[in-house]
Formats: structure tokens, sequence, C-alpha cells
């Protein structure tokens, strides 16, 4: 297929311009060399790759990314997800050995032609760099297709198994993971192991998804003495390594497959714990992991929380805590992965060496409490959530030392009941009930809390405000041609971390949370940063705020802005509560609804000298310790009504 042929949405046009959508719609409106529409609708308009690129490349907007972004669109109209990504797999091969020229089975010729185009641009770009870019971009194309394990998850999963290891700390370890898709976890395991020689094996029964983990873990082992090996085959069913015993697996298996073998494998000599039913599929990858385990290996497998508790794979849960073999069960909180609804569960299993005594308790870890609730985007607090996780398993042998609130040491004799159920949940509370003493010392502190607020809305109340004229303004966009202020905004950060000091990242999901940065950018990188003094605006209508930023830099994300002041011009507080006003953020709002921007250039600003500016800039500073006082104080007294209530509800009342 010529690139006339390919078409290109207005979406893909900015990504490879390096702009924003909006732009593209400008350019479309402005130019009338602008290249017509060859497809799709007025609303979601197609247009030829070929004719985009040419007018691009006449008006000078081409991005730096911009031939990597030209060779997506190619890669996407060859219509079939396997091909596409065979085709990726073996672009990435050509890399490397630009001498290979046996293309891969079952690619056309349209696509060995592509392959040979990919395999010229990474050679001249950075091979590695080329390959994750497109593999990322295959994967967001078809992400209802494929189930892969976020990078943070299979990070953690990586370093809980290394963590937990009899004994650890070797070279030559190996890694294994029977159902690894595109290597997530192989790759992740790679990341974590700090030792030398490392072995990686992998299963996966998808030959794209197998030869995309295969090309990924070459560019992971490039730099290592790294041996490795992905096998096309459906491991349950015709395990390909049979002898192998590894230090650590790792395995992310599909859940709910109730056609995985169950009546060819029935007497197949993996099941030591039992036969798994046919509708616990995810058991049965259990055992197959444990069978692949060296004495003293350990494995760490997501699983669905039903796992822990249905009846009908009890005997086995039973047989795996006796034996010693379940350590740990982790639940972990919704948006963790596919599917991003659900508390998914992290078990962590050891096969015992001979002669070591089982233990006695398993550790139940209820992490479900790094959830970010209040945002509409989905995912944990991934740093908390590491912590946490991480600090409680590293206990798990270590049956004196005091657990974090959340976990808990569950006996073996609690656990082997009629149920079996290993849910954290049921086990591990959200920490100790406060006490008395508790109780009483949070009533003082909201009494405090009531007492300064009080004492504040006097101080506001006094403020004189006249029923007046109006003043004249100014708008952001003046100011920062009149050399009043200088406003910058907010970046993506890039999507693989770089090595180095990092800076805090806060984003608009952060202000829809807690206001504090959720993520870490690399400090040397050309990011927005928000110095003490700066004022930060949120320009998006739910999130809509402005405040004078106090402490140690944080870099800005996408839709936050940076406005510093001219201190002989501008008074930052002063400018900050000009902006806050919600009728300046709802005149400059593009739209109506919650999700449309706020154009920070047309938010209006008082003109006053900057004498004047003083009385303004102390009341605003009132005003904003009331609205955090208050916010604080309405969450203090939320968390102990529900404290009371409980205690009440459990007949806690004594006579007074």
């Amino acid at each position: 297929m010529s690139t006339s042929a390919v078409p290109v949405s207005l979406a893909e046009i900015a990504r490879i311009a390096g702009v924003g959508r909006a732009a593209v719609s400008n350019w479309r409106r402005r130019h009338d060399t602008f290249p017509s529409r060859i497809g799709g609708t007025d609303v979601s308009p197609l247009f030829s790759l070929s004719e985009v690129e040419q007018w691009l490349r006449g008006k000078g907007k081409l991005s730096d990314a911009g031939a990597r972004e030209f060779l997506w669109p190619r890669f996407e109209a060859l219509g079939s997800r396997d091909e596409s990504g065979l085709a990726i797999a073996e672009a990435a091969r050509r890399m490397r050995s630009p001498r290979a020229r046996t293309p891969s089975a079952g690619l056309s010729a349209e696509a060995r032609g592509l392959v040979g185009d990919a395999a010229r641009l990474g050679r001249g770009e950075g091979p590695r760099a080329t390959f994750e870019f497109l593999l990322q971009r295959w994967l967001d194309t078809h992400v209802r297709q494929l189930s892969t394990t976020p990078p943070p998850l299979a990070a953690l999963m990586a370093r809980l198994a290394l963590g937990s290891m009899l004994p650890a700390g070797s070279d030559g370890l190996t890694f294994f993971d029977p159902a690894c898709g595109t290597g997530h976890l192989l790759a992740a395991a790679v990341e974590e192991y700090e030792g030398r020689a490392p072995a990686l094996f992998g299963c996966e029964r998808d030959p794209s998804l197998a030869a995309l983990a295969a090309a990924r873990l070459d560019f992971v082992g490039e730099d290592r003495d790294i041996r490795a090996r992905v096998d096309t085959v459906d491991a349950l069913r015709a395990d390909p390594v049979p002898g192998l015993r590894a230090d650590i697996a790792l395995c992310n298996p599909p859940f709910n497959e109730r056609d995985w073998g169950y009546e060819d494998l029935a007497t197949d000599q993996r099941w030591t714990h039992g036969l798994p039913p046919r509708t616990e599929p995810e058991l049965a990858w259990v055992q197959h992991l444990l069978a692949h385990l060296r004495p003293g290996g350990t494995a760490v497998v997501v699983l669905p929380p039903a796992v822990a508790s249905r009846k009908a794979g009890r005997r086995i849960r039973g047989s795996l805590l006796r034996t010693g073999t379940l350590r740990a069960v982790v639940a972990l909180p919704p948006g963790c992965a596919q599917p991003h609804s659900v508390s998914l569960q992290l078990w962590l299993l050891r096969a015992a060496p001979e002669g070591v005594v089982a233990a006695q308790d398993a550790l139940l870890v209820d992490a479900t409490r790094a959830a970010r609730p209040m945002t509409r985007e989905q995912g944990p607090d991934w740093a908390a959530l590491t912590e946490f996780v991480a600090s409680a398993v590293s206990l798990v042998d270590s049956p004196r030392q005091a657990l974090p609130d959340g976990a808990v040491r569950v006996p073996l004799l609690d656990l082997l009941d009629d149920e079996v159920d290993v849910t954290p949940g049921r086990y591990a509370g959200p920490g100790p009930e406060p006490s008395p003493a508790d109780l009483t010392s949070s009533w003082a502190e909201v009494a405090g809390s009531i007492d300064e607020l009080g004492r504040l809305a006097g101080q506001l109340s006094e403020v004189g405000l006249s029923g007046g004229e109006a003043r004249t303004t100014a708008t952001v966009g003046d100011l920062a041609k009149a050399g009043a202020l200088t406003l910058r905004a907010g970046q993506q950060p890039a999507d693989a971390p770089s090595p180095g000091p990092r800076l805090p990242l806060l984003t608009v999901a952060d202000l829809l949370m807690d206001g504090l940065p959720g993520g870490h950018v690399a400090q040397d990188a050309a990011h927005t940063v928000a110095r003490e003094g700066d004022v930060v605006v949120a320009g998006v209508v739910r999130a809509f705020r402005a405040w004078v930023h106090q402490g140690d830099p944080v870099a800005l994300g996408p839709q936050l802005y940076a406005l510093r002041v001219a201190p002989d011009k501008l008074d930052a507080h002063f400018l900050a509560g000009c902006l806050r006003a919600p009728m300046n953020g709802r005149q400059a709002g593009t739209h109506a609804s919650s999700s449309s921007r706020v154009d920070v250039r047309r938010l209006h600003v008082l003109q006053l000298p900057l004498g004047e500016q003083a009385p303004y800039a102390e009341a605003f500073r009132r005003l904003t310790a009331f609205e955090s006082l208050l916010a604080r104080t309405t969450k203090l007294a939320g968390g102990l009504v529900g404290d009371v209530r409980d205690r009440l509800a459990a007949g806690g009342l004594t006579e007074r």
C-alpha cells in the first residue's frame, strides 16, 4: 500500500507534528492548501498520509519524532493485528542484525517492504527506542484485545519475588514466565535484578506476542550477558521445558478460561496439590509455576480475587497453605491492571527446600488503601502502593517483627476451615480501632479547628466590600506582553524513565484527589517547573484553581501553568487571588462541560499599582487559609463521626 492510500486522522497528524489537535484544526481552517479529506466523516475526517507529509514539510511543521509517527500509520494500515505485530518484531530483528534478510513467515510483500523501512529508520534513530515506540503504539491500538502487565506492577512483582527467594542475591538466576505476552514481566525482572548472567524462559501461545516478547528481551539483554528463550506454545497443554527449575517465576495468566485442557491433563504430574477443577484454570497456572521452581525459589502471580474464596478451589488452597507454599496474598486496589474495575491479587508462592519446616501462618496484605479515589483517572498511587507492599512482604519470614497497618499474619488453623478463604480484606482491617483517648484528642482537634474557623470568619466579615463600579482589568496575555509576568505551560512527561535526580510531578489528576504530586520526572529534562513564589493555575474547568506555590520545586503536567511575576509590578498573592475568582474561570472557559479547558491568557486581573495590591493580597491570603482549614476540618470531622458511629453500633455506649 502506498503512503497516499494510508489514511490518518487529525489526532495522528497532531502527533506527527508534535502539536495539539486544536492546532491542526486551525491549520485546516486557515490554510486553503491543507490536504482535502479522503474519508471518514466531517466530525472525524481522514487524510492521505503522503499529502499530509508533503504539506507539513512545506510548512516546516514536522516535529523531531515525525519520522516515527509517519511510520506507524503504515503499520496500522496493514489491518491485521497479527501481521502488524509480526512485522514490528521482524523490524526489530533487522535493526539488531542489518544483514538479516529472511522475513518471518506470514508477512505480505507490503509488510516486508515496511519492515525494511522501519529497520533503516531504527538504525538511524536508535533501534531500541524505535522498537519501543512501535510496540507501545501497537499495544495502545489493540488495547481491547490484549491484556498486558503495567510496568509499575511488573516491577513490584519482580521486587517481591527477588526479595523472598531462598537464598537471595546469587548470580546466574533463572527467570520463568509461562504466559509472557510481550515480555513485560521478564523485562522488569532483568531491570530489578542486580546479578550477572540471568537466563530468561518465556512461553506464549500467540505467535505475534511471542515474537514481540523475543524482540523485547533481545533489546533488554543487549548490554548484559543474558540468555533468553521464548517458545510459541500453550504452556499448560504442551510444556516446552518440563525439566526447567527456575529461581523466579512471574506470571499474569489468562483469567476465566474454561477450555484450558482439563480433560487432556487430568493425570498430569504437575497437580501435586490436587487436580484443578474445570472452573479453576488459575490454580492450574499456579501449580504449573510451582512445578518449575527449584527448592527455595519463589513465584509471584496475578490472580482475580475470586480465586481466594471460590468453593471449588478450597482443597488446593488448603494444600498450598499446609505445605507452606502459599506464603502471602496481597489485595491490590482497582486499576492496577486489566480488568481495571477489579481488585486483583498477588500470590507469593515458595517451593520450600527439603527438610525445612513449613511456616505456621500466612501473610495477608490489604493494599486497597493505595487507591486514588475521586478521580476520573483509574489507578493506584504507585509510589505508596509499592512502598507499602514491599515493606510488608519483606517481613514474611520475620514472625516477631511488627507489620504495618493493613497487613496481618494469620495462623493456618484460622485459615484451614470449611471455606479456606485467603481474601486479605477478611482478616486485615484498616487498622486498630481508635482508643477513647484518641477519640477525645480528635474531638479537641475538631473543636480547635472550629474555633480557628470562627476567628478567620470574623476577620473576613470585617473586610469592607463595595457594591461598586467596575474597575479596569487586564488579561494574563496582556500582562505577559507588558513584561509583568511570564507564562509557561506544563508538559506531558516522557514515557520512559530517566536515570539521575528526579522532581515530583503534579498533574490535574493529583489535584482532583489530594493535591499532592503523584509522580516524578527527570530533573534535567525540559519540563515546566514551578518554584517558590510562582503562581500555579489549573487550566481545566473541573479542577480550576490558582495558588502561590510554596516549598520545593515541582514539575507541572499538562493543563497546568506556571506564572512568574515581576516583583516590581505584581504581588503573587494578589495575582493568584484575582485569577482564582470563579467568575473569572467561567468566562475564560472554552466550553460548558467540566472537562473543557480554561484559556489562561484570557483570565482577568484587576489593574492596580503595586502599593495598592497589598491589602487585596492580605485578604486573599486569609480567604485561602479559611478555605484550607474548612476542608481539613470537614475531613477530620467526617472520619471522627465514622469512628464514633462504629463504636456506638458495636454497643460501646457507657453510662455518664
